[in-house]
């Protein structure tokens, strides 16, 4: 599904032109990536550096983030710990038998997300469904920041690429690929700056193994051809999977109040790695990070080189 249509870049452009928010966009079409995890870890990592963070929430049916949000919440009112929390909004898919009705609601809603923040907020965190539609393909095209967290898992690597069984190499382009590929084309078209992709390797294991190598390998080769970058994400460790009841992240106060519990080793292990991907995914957090950013788009605007995709093809 492509997203070349005028309609569609109209759409983008009347998004884009009510926000000043940097949008981060976490987003894979496969499902149990830790889309959401990785999502909240960044909106508490912003707050926690000073930042005003809105949330929006694509995924109506099971609202995740904004559950996840909620429990945080509930869990600051019952404890009395002064847990910071982001503004969240959820847009609703479009339920009529109308295409153009559906779209049209959908990005209603999504703009008035948008337009609610924009003057007052310095981050918007958008997390997405395993699905392909409307509104991810939205989401994709308004992305500063694109998150894209894969499980070190060749099920997971089929999301952005076909490889040979024999030697591993990258032989192919999947849908998703294309359809990120297509999105940040829109964006160049609507305002003449590149999207930064990260893609991020979760649930990695703790020793190193040969699949893990040809994962490995495969993303090196295929960043180079799509243009994004590498950083690893979170380990598999049970301590991620607990704190979803309280709302909580390894980024907030590791003692028995906060936890509930007593923390354990896996507790500061966990803190260290996202502190790591936080610092990989360079947010202009502050005031010399913008000018950064502002200067990285600049010379994007002026060198206006051609997107490399190193001549795959979808499958």
């Amino acid at each position: 599904m492509r997203i070349e249509s005028q309609a569609f870049a109209n759409a983008v452009g009347r998004a884009r032109a009510i926000r000043s928010s940097h949008v981060i966009v976490v987003a894979n079409e496969k499902g149990g990536s830790g889309k959401t995890t990785s999502a909240m870890h960044v909106v508490v990592a912003l707050l926690k550096a000073g930042q005003k963070v809105a949330t929006i929430d694509l995924d109506s049916r099971q609202k995740s983030l904004t559950r996840y949000i909620t429990n945080r919440k509930n869990w600051a009112k019952k404890t009395g710990i002064p847990l910071e929390l982001p503004e969240p909004f959820v847009v609703d898919r479009g339920n009529t038998r109308s295409v153009d009705d559906n779209e049209a609601a959908e990005f209603a809603g999504f703009a008035a997300a948008i337009t609610a923040v924009e003057h007052t907020h310095d981050f918007v965190v958008i997390d997405t469904p395993a699905t392909d539609s409307y509104l991810m393909r939205l989401a994709h095209a308004m992305a500063d920041t694109l998150i894209t967290p894969l499980n070190d898992s060749f099920i997971d690597f089929d999301v952005l690429a076909s490889i040979d069984p024999e030697n591993f190499e990258v032989t192919g382009t999947s849908h998703y690929s294309e359809m990120v590929r297509d999105a940040r084309r829109q964006r160049r078209l609507v305002e003449d700056v590149d999207t930064d992709w990260v893609v991020i390797r979760n649930r990695l294991g703790q020793l190193e193994t040969r699949n893990g190598r040809n994962i490995a390998e495969g993303l090196a080769a295929l960043s180079r051809r799509m243009s994004f970058r590498l950083a690893d994400g979170f380990s598999e460790r049970v301590v991620y999977r607990e704190m979803f009841p309280r709302g909580l992240t390894v980024l907030d106060t590791l003692d028995e109040r906060t936890l509930g519990m007593k923390p354990t080793p896996s507790h500061y292990v966990a803190h260290d790695e996202v502190v790591k991907f936080i610092a990989t995914l360079r947010l202009p957090l502050d005031e010399r990070g913008k000018r950064r950013a502002a200067a990285r788009a600049e010379w994007f605007r002026s060198s206006r080189q051609p997107f490399r995709d190193g001549g795959l093809t979808a499958d």
